[in-house]
């Protein structure tokens, strides 16, 4: 029985000496934590084309708006209205019945004086005539021969015909209306459809951002030349074909500010009309050495500016104020605060305070959205 009591002061001693171990470091320490596991992406640099979606129009190729060259009586039309026509395709048919009796008695004006010409020759080789009668004749031969010319062109002219290739339009005239030489308002117009100019309109503000950037060597210019331009229609949906961006005009306009831009555009199957609104995306130039973030890995602090946890050197966390310029696609186009190298935290940012250890693994942007933090950001 005596032994008993002897076994329980041993474990009771056991149990202090333990107690006092425990507190030998640090008193009242927390129990060690782990490293917080973060999704990290890690930034490399690569060439990048910078594209601008700007408003645009249609307009044709060519216009050509057709006005009589002569007065008279519509007599036929001689197209579908709404269809194509070809250079030189008669259009319409002006009565041509008093000009062509103008033109038969000018071709026989023509034959008279050309018949006294060559007796006037003849005479004044024999000294018969007066070198004057002749210069008189030949004179008088010269302009019937004109009279005859001006009576055929305007024979000509009865046959109103295109001058161009392209899609007529609707006709302003009917067969019996009478048209006149000096008229203003066109019988019809023809288009050029195929190919299709799209002015393209951007503030004067870009464009001098743009060749700002040109000048410091931070975007390589492509030629205009060499420009490829895409469309999107009205609809949202994409045109299939390319078009080449042709020039910049010279002039700002006024009141708006802005400048236009030219491109033109294969319609071989007629999908773009004139006047009709497009978007369209032009590349503006390359950048050589673009560093894109994704916009996961990117916050605001509290006066609205970027920035960015890094998983720094010795694995501790920084966060990096940034400049961004723009948003590509998912990402951030950034122009300072991040280098080649650099680990982006994109998930896991909740977890992370500065100067914390962290445990990086590759990140999976799929779900790297609906891990980061949604909460205030802090502030740098």
């Amino acid at each position: 029985m005596r032994a008993r009591p002897a076994a329980c002061a041993l474990v009771l001693a056991a149990a202090a000496l333990a107690g006092s171990l425990s507190g030998c470091g640090h008193p009242g320490a927390p129990p060690y934590k782990s490293p917080p596991v973060v999704g990290v992406v890690t930034i490399h640099p690569r060439a990048l084309t910078l594209t601008a979606n700007l408003p645009g129009r249609t307009s044709p190729y060519a216009v050509a708006e057709i006005v009589p060259q002569v007065t008279g009586i519509i007599k036929k039309l001689l197209f579908v209205q709404g269809a194509n026509v070809k250079a030189g395709q008669p259009l319409y048919q002006i009565d041509p019945a008093p000009y062509q009796a103008a033109y038969d008695s000018a071709v026989a004006a023509l034959a008279a004086a050309k018949a006294q010409a060559e007796r006037y020759t003849a005479l004044l080789k024999q000294h018969a005539i007066a070198a004057q009668d002749y210069d008189n004749a030949v004179a008088s031969y010269k302009e019937a021969a004109a009279a005859a010319e001006t009576a055929r062109i305007n024979l000509g002219y009865t046959l109103v015909t295109s001058p161009i290739n392209g899609r007529s339009g609707i006709s302003n005239v009917t067969v019996g209306a009478l048209v006149t030489a000096d008229q203003t308002t066109p019988l019809t117009a023809v288009q050029t459809l195929d190919p299709i100019y799209v002015d393209i309109v951007q503030s004067s503000t870009q464009l001098l951002e743009l060749e700002r950037a040109i000048a410091r060597g931070a975007l390589s210019p492509k030629t205009p030349a060499a420009a490829k331009v895409s469309l999107i229609l009205e609809d949202g949906s994409a045109y299939p074909l390319k078009g080449v961006l042709q020039f910049t005009d010279v002039t700002v306009d006024q009141t708006t500010g802005a400048v236009t831009l030219r491109a033109l555009f294969p319609n071989p199957d007629g999908v773009l009309l004139p006047g009709m609104y497009v978007s369209a995306v032009v590349s503006e130039g390359v950048v050589p050495h673009a560093i894109l973030a994704p916009q996961q890995g990117v916050m605001r602090n509290v006066r609205g500016l970027p920035i960015a946890w890094i998983v720094g050197r010795n694995g501790r966390a920084e966060l990096r104020s940034l400049t961004v310029s723009r948003a590509i696609g998912h990402d951030w186009l950034v122009t300072s605060g991040l280098r080649d190298g650099d680990r982006l935290i994109v998930q896991g940012t909740q977890k992370v305070q500065p100067g914390v250890p962290v445990k990086p693994v590759a990140a999976n942007l799929a779900t790297a959205a609906t891990n980061s933090a949604d909460g205030p950001q802090p502030e740098h």
